[in-house]
């Protein structure tokens, strides 16, 4: 009885725990109780955290690769089953001939009363190095659920998929009311690029610098699609430090918020925005992926998906679909895509140095977008001689919709709680997102 708890305690996960995977489990569970009871955007950052748990669990298999076990079957061995069959192993076997010995072999048992081909191997004839022809047992293992899951990412199939749902979700009336916001959204670009020129400064190819660099945008998908394509083997540290640090944009932005503005300038009290008309909003989709698509093609695949999913909306003619992809669309691939990016931080990818790194350099370039921003505003507002944008929606110019948005309008009520910054602080918020889009081209067109 002893022996038998000693040898079931030998294959369970306990006996094969490494420290590292140690860590992530704990790292996992920061990440869940930050979801689940201070509810920093559970909607990613608890899929995400779950992912990483599973990835992380012993001998689970969740994110296990396909593979093969191969088994050289001797020619003493077949020989007796090929006379059955009239056949040399010389011989190149028929599909029909192949399956009648597979048949004979399953149905055959050794002296220990197993079948001489086990369950789900299958028969490969091939040539060896020395010209010979051998037969081979192959097993295929086919890999755990979420390895599935993930070539959504690597294949750059989920980012277009959310940036259509956040499109069709998406009112660009607060930019087409106050389009002296898109400057704000292009300040906060600076994250990128700065993160960009650092990274390679600090070794990294520049290839790997844009992965890091697109952090900066806040935009987990554009973070994904432009990480796939340039440095794929930097997709996991890269896509758990754009997504954490969305998650985590109540904590990051309102210091440099206020460290960069004075009390008085929080206080300023914006002017109502002007009504949008929908002829304004159908045409701007329309107009803004003819323009950008033709200068930066690059750029086509994120901005095209999100700009169709906003002329759905705004349309007013496929509401069905339109709904589709605001809820179920986007539900479905938040949950897959989440799932996939935690997956990606097992102990062996996102335990060392470099990844290290790439997390610093993630938080920098996220704080220099939040802060490129802030300067901006404070900078229009001398330049037009007055008090007209409160610094704090320029911190919305990263694309972390709405979250971004909703932080400009909390600090700012802090300040003066009559204060409603929202609508203000969309207004580069959305033009962050189509910011990020481009900037994601840009880097992918040149590097």
């Amino acid at each position: 009885m002893g022996e038998a708890i000693l040898n079931f305690l030998a294959t369970s996960g306990l006996a094969s725990i490494t420290w590292q995977q140690a860590v992530m489990l704990l790292v996992s569970f920061v990440l869940m109780y930050l979801a689940i009871v201070k509810q920093y955007e559970p909607l990613l950052l608890l899929p995400i955290a779950f992912g990483m748990f599973l990835a992380n669990m012993p001998l689970g298999g969740i994110a296990d690769d396909p593979s093969e076990t191969v088994r050289l079957l001797s020619p003493e061995f077949l020989a007796p089953y090929l006379q059955q069959l009239g056949l040399d192993l010389s011989d190149k076997l028929s599909s029909s001939e192949m399956l009648s010995l597979t048949n004979i072999l399953l149905n055959t048992s050794d002296s220990t009363g197993a079948a001489l081909l086990a369950a789900g191997e299958h028969l490969v004839q091939n040539i060896a190095e020395d010209g010979s022809v051998v037969m081979e047992a192959v097993k295929s293992n086919y890999g755990g659920v979420v390895y599935y899951l993930r070539l959504g990412v690597k294949l750059g199939i989920y980012p277009p998929l959310i940036f259509l749902g956040v499109g069709a979700m998406t009112d660009f009336g607060p930019l087409l009311a106050n389009p002296k916001s898109i400057l704000l959204g292009g300040a906060a670009q600076l994250g990128i690029f700065g993160a960009f020129f650092l990274a390679i400064l600090l070794g990294f190819t520049p290839q790997e610098a844009g992965s890091i660099g697109i952090i900066g945008g806040a935009d987990g998908p554009a973070a994904l699609f432009t990480t796939a394509r340039l440095a794929e083997h930097l997709l996991g540290p890269i896509a758990v430090a754009a997504y954490s640090y969305m998650a985590l944009v109540p904590v990051i932005q309102p210091p440099i918020m206020k460290a960069l503005t004075t009390k008085k300038e929080r206080q300023i009290v914006m002017k109502q925005l002007r009504p949008v008309s929908k002829a304004e909003k159908i045409i701007f989709p329309i107009a803004v992926t003819t323009l950008v698509g033709l200068v930066v093609p690059s750029t086509v695949p994120l901005l095209g998906m999100l700009m169709l999913g906003n002329l759905m909306k705004e349309c007013g003619v496929v509401d069905r679909i339109s709904k589709t992809a605001q809820n179920e669309l986007m539900n479905i691939v938040t949950i897959f895509l989440g799932v996939s990016v935690g997956s990606t931080a097992t102990a062996e990818a996102f335990l060392n140095i470099k990844t290290i790194g790439i997390l610093v350099l993630g938080v920098l370039a996220f704080s220099l977008g939040t802060a490129g921003g802030v300067l901006m505003a404070k900078l229009m507002n001398k330049l037009m001689g007055g008090n007209a944008i409160n610094p704090l929606i320029g911190s919305a110019g990263v694309s972390a919709v709405p979250m971004a948005a909703r932080v400009s309008q909390v600090v700012g009520q802090k300040e003066n709680p009559s204060n409603f910054l929202l609508m203000h602080a969309m207004g580069p918020n959305v033009a962050g997102v189509i910011g990020s889009a481009i900037a994601a081209g840009i880097l992918l067109s040149y590097l």
